[in-house]
């Protein structure tokens, strides 16, 4: 005989929701190694399972996805107890990734790690995001849910974006919404301007700033005019390819050390060697000499390998 599993009321109504989940195909893993004994591992699957209903079940757009259309994501939070009883710190790890048409390639749309998350968990408490009222009644306690909403949207931004010209603005605006309306308490960091130079204020605010509106034709040009022609044209859709990186100068130039920009190249270094190692010896040349300059951080990688 099979054992029959109780399932919290407050999971219960959150898969009661899910045939409106249209748009994530959402995985969450919760690290609690770090967590000392006193707390029961249960509860962190507990929190695992939450996560993922919730990033999962939620409708997040007004539009209908296909099973095949869901967006792959991941996220890795990694706790930290802190002193005071049930609240944690934490890193989150977000990535996501695009189909390529006419291939079984998913092309890397986001991949962050954001080492600002604090919030306050006891198992079976109510998991709640309200976009009206984003802080809710208690911020340690609504930090984490609001987190996890403002990631969501950016990944929708980004994967909107790279379909059609601008086309992510509604979901950046809904986490702009976030950002302005974020929970606020002792511990909590990583929604203002002044809590560093590279943080989810900074993230959605370079997506929206006008003085950076280039931004989103790169983004559109990278994946909808060059990587989703490749295998139909290879050479075509290199040339649009080597315009992206043309773009990307020009907007490094004028807009030195954002954060927008270094954003955009992590995890497409592989991809970019790849595309650039077939090309004619001169575009080769051209393209490294122009990672080197815009994606400092994998300088010696396209130097080395794209000789």
């Amino acid at each position: 005989m099979k054992s029959i599993k109780i399932i919290p009321v407050f999971l219960f109504g959150l898969l009661l929701n899910r045939a409106n989940a249209q748009e994530l195909n959402a995985r969450v893993t919760v690290n609690s190694s770090q967590v000392g004994t006193n707390v029961s591992k249960k509860a962190f699957e507990t929190l695992q399972n939450v996560l993922t209903i919730f990033l999962n079940s939620r409708k997040w757009t007004g539009d209908n996805f296909l099973p095949n259309e869901k967006i792959d994501c991941n996220f890795l939070l990694n706790l930290k107890q802190t002193e005071e009883a049930n609240v944690y710190s934490a890193s989150l790890t977000i990535q996501a990734a695009r189909p390529i048409f006419s291939t079984s390639y998913l092309s890397p749309l986001v991949n962050y790690h954001d080492e600002d998350v604090v919030f306050k968990y006891i198992e079976f408490q109510q998991f709640v995001f309200n976009e009206n009222n984003v802080s809710g009644s208690d911020a340690q306690m609504s930090n984490l849910p609001a987190v996890f909403a403002y990631y969501a949207y950016l990944i929708l931004g980004f994967d909107y974006d790279s379909y059609s010209l601008k086309g992510g603005n509604p979901y950046f605006l809904k986490a702009q919404n976030i950002v302005n309306n974020a929970p606020e308490a002792r511990g909590i960091t990583g929604w203002k301007a002044f809590d560093g130079v590279r943080n989810r204020y900074w993230l959605v605010e370079n997506m929206l700033n006008s003085r950076y509106a280039i931004m989103h034709d790169i983004i559109y040009n990278y994946y909808r005019l060059s990587l989703d022609k490749l295998y139909e044209d290879e050479n075509g859709g290199r040339a649009q390819m080597m315009n992206v990186l043309n773009l990307l100068n020009n907007f490094n130039s004028d807009n030195p050390n954002t954060m927008i920009n270094q954003f955009f190249f992590q995890g497409k270094t592989n991809e970019l060697i790849k595309i650039f190692s077939k090309a004619p010896q001169q575009d080769k040349m051209r393209a490294s000499e122009l990672l080197q300059k815009i994606d400092l951080t994998n300088s010696a990688r396209y130097k080395n390998e794209l000789k």
